[in-house]
């Protein structure tokens, strides 16, 4: 794994919502970030620090639509329109192409389903953000 992979994986983790699997994960999640990220490691010690309920409450407070804080990918670039089903299929797509079969409770856009997908498939999954860059920057600039 390269350090970008370790990276996607951990951020995929954070940005997904906290339940105990996190804090139990928290120990493996530090040291398999290392050094690589600061900022990532700083929110790991946030986890550690705040009870479940709180952290979940702060999650669904700042993951949304209304705010401009969502964590769908295609969201950014469809809205709710039927326009966004392509886009979803074409996800799941690239996801088969890759060997993967997406089968999970969340949309194919969901951000940690992507880096998940950016980890284990580096050069395709690094295409697939791109392809969501100006949404991703929104994300960023609203948070």
């Amino acid at each position: 794994m390269t350090p970008d992979t370790v990276v996607r994986l951990v951020a995929a983790r954070c940005l997904s919502y906290p339940d105990e699997r996190l804090y139990e994960e928290l120990p493996l999640l530090r040291r398999a970030l290392g050094e690589r990220s600061a900022e990532l490691s700083e929110f790991l010690g946030h986890v550690g620090r705040t009870p479940l309920l709180d952290l979940a409450a702060h999650y669904t407070d700042t993951f949304d639509t209304r705010n401009r804080r969502c964590l769908y990918l295609t969201w950014w670039t469809d809205g709710d329109t039927r326009r966004r089903g392509l886009s979803l299929v074409a996800m799941k797509r690239t996801y088969r192409a890759h060997g993967l079969e997406f089968d999970s409770d969340e949309l194919p856009d969901f951000l940690p389903a992507a880096l998940e997908f950016a980890a284990l498939h580096e050069a395709p999954g690094t295409e697939l953000l791109q392809e969501h860059r100006a949404g991703l920057e929104l994300l960023r600039l609203a948070l």
